[in-house]
Formats: C-alpha cells, sequence, structure tokens
C-alpha cells in the first residue's frame, strides 16, 4: 500500500466522510481512479512527544496492515488519526475498531451507491408487489 505524501492529499481526505472510535480516526477518499489503495497517519503533538506519537503512528500502521491489505478499495486513500486511547489499548481492539470502521464506512458508501436505505426499501416493496405479496404498513 502506498503512502499519502502530501498536504493537499490530507485536506482532501479531511473534506471526505470519517468515522470516529475509541481508539483512532479514520477518513476515507474516493481519488475516482483504479490506483492502488493510499494509507495517510496522523497525530498531534496533543498526544504527547516524538517517542508517544511515533509509537501511536506505528501501532496504526500495524493495524491498518492487517486490516487494509484485505479490504482496501482501488482508487481510495485511507487516513488514520491516532488518538490518545491509540497508544493504551490492546492491540486486539485496535484492529477491530479499525475493521469496524472501515466496513462501516464501505456499506455506507454502497448504500448511497444504491440510493441509500430508503430506496432499498422501496426496491423491497416493489418486489413484494410483483410477486404477488402485497407488503402490509
Amino acid at each position: 500500500m502506498e503512502h499519502i505524501r502530501k498536504r493537499k492529499d490530507f485536506l482532501a481526505a479531511a473534506r471526505g466522510p470519517s468515522l470516529a472510535r475509541a481508539s483512532l480516526v479514520l477518513q476515507v477518499r474516493d481519488r475516482g481512479d483504479s490506483a492502488p489503495a493510499r494509507l495517510g497517519l496522523t497525530t498531534t503533538k496533543k498526544l504527547g512527544n516524538a517517542v508517544r506519537r511515533n509509537r501511536i503512528r506505528r501501532r496504526l500502521r500495524a493495524a491498518a496492515r492487517e486490516v487494509l491489505d484485505a479490504r482496501a478499495l482501488p482508487g481510495h486513500d485511507y487516513v488514520l488519526i491516532g488518538r490518545a486511547a491509540t497508544a493504551e489499548v490492546g492491540f486486539d481492539k485496535l484492529v477491530a475498531d479499525l475493521r469496524n470502521a472501515v466496513d462501516k464506512m464501505q456499506h455506507a458508501a454502497h448504500m448511497n451507491e444504491r440510493g441509500g436505505h430508503a430506496a432499498a426499501s422501496r426496491q423491497r416493496h416493489e418486489n413484494d408487489r410483483t410477486a404477488g405479496n402485497e407488503a402490509k404498513p
């Protein structure tokens, strides 16, 4: 997985959808191309000194390797923002938070492509009517 290096790419990802978990924040941006997915890591000075921030980045990188290698979509940028809990939480919990966040973001993107939950509900209702099973309100 390639890394995001330019500030403008981090800012573009920040304008996209994001999802916060106890141990991290995930931002996702669809670049609209078919290039490999890219990963960006961010930690603020609020989190502590350089040693602590580097530890948080290492943990995020390791979690991303486990989750995003299998789940990342081509043409997308994934930015992981470290939080104070990132350094203390167990690694399994960190991986579970990231996996949950990625799955939730991809599900939301899929629903938007289909027209959202309302469109899916209308489609089910239409399928019930054409099958002769009139749905009850």
